[in-house]
């Protein structure tokens, strides 16, 4: 049993899924107990508010225990599994023995097999909080400083389960004091090790400096938790000691629904949806423009281009060339404002958004570099998004990054919208019907095919001359698609 001995459990907790999301439903585990997985290896499928996600382990070995049964909803950062790893991690998973007993006797058997996948190539999937590879040299870490028993720290905050992940034989720091620091009082001038811009944002709008904290990560990586617990335990220092009192974990009690009432939870996408477009209506200063226009010769188009044989044009796909063409003249709509700097932020490439609504219910699927794009790779990327939102398998890089949305509410049989800004966007496209209208053409009334277009823009990033010009050039592209060969 000497290579038992060697073993020791590391545990991995749910990572930050990015995109601000805060827990996950259990949807399926994909290992049992006394399972050997690889580095890399899916665990579990995990619902969000955004997708579907299957969340790999970053160790290889045997799985010793699961937390959570399938239906448990888990904030980031709780546990998941506990690995079970020798010196170095298991080789590649043989079925599981018997017993777990057995399991964990072979994983330990076998776990000298492959130690540089585990201690110099990491984990090769991005997962914030878990790294993607080794560091050139591993740096020896500072440990925190225990608790002292006659401070009375513990007495006056009691311990928080939202603490953060403690590593492998490190003690975790007392709740009231800041995490420890190297001897020389910070890092020093190298960068400081921070996968996440969410961990990053988090600190500097709370005034946190991360050089002065020691991560609890993987080679001293300062995960959310590191900081949010850096956080706390600030707030509870300023407090006294005499009237801190433990914080509730419990939540909110739901209102009592009266006679006639049905309440439904503002939770998982629905939830998520609520807040996001709440903060688009706070923080921007929107506008709305629209516009008629005649769509009969952009139908034409469309047809003679599914008459000439090859895979079929969408009409959203020949929107969306209109929309980066358009871009490329008015580039202010495809920006962000920084609020911290003051700052308009003009971005080069278009990721361009799509609203889709779903059975779970509304989300935008992003097509990265659309201004690279024809129509006919538009179409098929068009088609693969809106095939994975709807069975819930979009994955979290798939529904961020926009920096302008295309929504064809005309599928709902509206004419015209003022849409909300999908913050931190700028600007949002709405295309309504194509329905057979009057309309003067060439002076005479006839029958054409109309369209209302509808512009939604943050007044900041400019002013209605240019969200204007942006909107007369998508109509003009619309009524003569011939405009587009300039661009082309």
């Amino acid at each position: 049993m000497a290579g038992a001995s060697e073993m020791h459990s590391l545990e991995f907790r749910l990572p930050d899924l990015g995109e601000g999301l805060t827990e996950a439903e259990i949807v399926r585990w994909l290992v049992e107990v006394g399972d050997l997985v690889e580095v890399d290896q899916p665990v579990v499928e995990v619902e969000t508010a955004k997708a579907m996600v299957e969340v790999p382990c970053p160790y290889g070995g045997v799985v010793t225990a699961r937390f959570g049964e399938e239906g448990t909803e888990l904030p980031v950062g709780a546990p998941l599994l506990t690995v079970a790893v020798g010196a170095a991690a298991s080789g590649s998973p043989e079925p599981r023995t018997a017993s777990r007993a057995g399991a964990v006797a072979d994983g330990s058997a076998r776990a000298e097999a492959a130690p540089a996948r585990q201690q110099g190539e990491g984990s090769g999937n991005v997962l914030v909080g878990y790294g993607t590879g080794a560091a050139p040299a591993r740096r020896r870490r500072v440990r925190p400083t225990p608790p002292s028993p006659a401070s009375g720290a513990a007495d006056a905050v009691p311990a928080d389960p939202g603490s953060p992940p403690s590593a492998p034989g490190n003690a975790p720091s007392a709740p009231g004091t800041a995490p420890a620091r190297p001897a020389n009082g910070h890092r020093g001038e190298g960068p400081v090790p921070v996968i996440s811009p969410l961990v990053r944002r988090l600190a500097r709008e709370n005034g946190l400096d991360l050089r002065e904290l020691t991560g609890s990560g993987p080679d001293g990586l300062i995960l959310r938790a590191d900081v949010e617990y850096a956080l706390r335990a600030a707030a509870a220092q300023a407090r006294p000691a005499a009237t801190a009192q433990p914080r509730s974990e419990a939540p909110a009690p739901e209102a009592p629904a009266a006679p006639g009432e049905t309440r439904v939870p503002l939770k998982g996408i629905r939830g998520a949806v609520a807040d996001k477009l709440s903060r688009s209506r706070r923080e921007i200063p929107d506008a709305t423009c629209w516009v008629d226009a005649d769509a009969t010769e952009l139908m034409r188009a469309r047809t003679a281009m599914n008459a000439s044989g090859g895979p079929r044009i969408s009409l959203v796909a020949l929107l969306a060339r209109i929309c980066t063409a358009a871009l490329a003249r008015f580039p202010e709509l495809n920006s962000t404002v920084d609020t911290a700097a003051r700052e308009v932020v003009r971005l080069d490439r278009v990721h361009l958004g799509f609203a889709a609504q779903t059975e779970r219910g509304l989300v935008v699927p992003v097509v990265r570099d659309a201004h690279t794009r024809d129509a006919e790779s538009l179409t098929a990327e068009f088609a693969r998004l809106t095939d994975a939102a709807r069975a819930g398998t979009l994955t979290p890089a798939e529904l961020t990054g926009g920096t302008f949305t295309l929504n064809n509410y005309g599928v709902f049989g509206v004419d015209g919208s003022t849409p909300i800004i999908n913050h931190p966007e700028a600007a949002m496209l709405g295309v309504g019907r194509i329905v057979p209208k009057p309309w003067v053409h060439d002076g005479e009334l006839a029958v054409r095919q109309v369209v209302q277009l509808s512009l939604t823009f943050d007044h900041r990033v400019c002013d209605g001359g240019t969200a204007g010009g942006f909107l007369r050039y998508v109509a003009d592209c619309v009524e003569q698609p011939a405009v587009l060969l300039r661009t082309l």
